[in-house]
């Protein structure tokens, strides 16, 4: 299943952004690609860049990937509360305040490395576990159907968004 076999009722039309930039690949083919190609380049960041924000008030490139960990973790539950039936509709969260309150600037940066890697290969065993039926499945989550194979694809585009974001105004 790639990015073309989703229709646009899939999805809320704010996440459009992040599906196109997934290209033609499959499903687990981006999650497992967008988690090397990123592991790689938070790597190959220089030390005196991760603590660095290109203006007041932007997130530090440690903050960023705090945000990744965090955004992940919620799609991939609401991925698996939908896969399971469960017809709860599920809020939405406020991701701007989630930053401040993840004091991610205090930790080391090799850990917030070592968990975004953790956290993306628990999103591909679970997307590995679905079915093609529990792929397909829609709830409702931040007052929008989204369906399951549509969350993946927003997992693998938000990460590649923000890995876009810093090469163009952090580094």
């Amino acid at each position: 299943m790639t990015v073309k076999d989703l229709n646009t009722n899939e999805y809320g039309s704010f996440y459009q952004p992040y599906i196109d930039i997934c290209g033609q690949k499959k499903l687990l083919e981006e999650l497992e690609g967008s988690l090397n190609d990123t592991a790689s380049f938070f790597l190959s960041i220089p030390d005196d860049k991760i603590d660095y924000s290109y203006e007041p008030g932007k997130w530090t490139i440690k903050e960023l990937i705090q945000h990744l960990i965090d955004s992940e973790r919620i799609f991939t539950y609401r991925a698996l509360r939908i896969a399971r039936k469960d017809n709860t509709e599920l809020m939405g969260y406020d991701h701007d305040n989630y930053v401040p309150e993840s004091k991610a600037n205090r930790r080391d940066y090799s850990e917030l490395i070592e968990e975004y890697k953790n956290v993306r290969q628990g999103s591909i065993f679970l997307y590995e576990s679905f079915t093609e039926d529990m792929l397909l499945t829609a709830g409702i989550a931040n007052n929008i159907s989204i369906s399951v194979r549509a969350i993946g694809f927003i997992i693998a585009g938000h990460c590649r968004h923000h890995v876009n974001i810093i090469k163009e105004r952090y580094l």
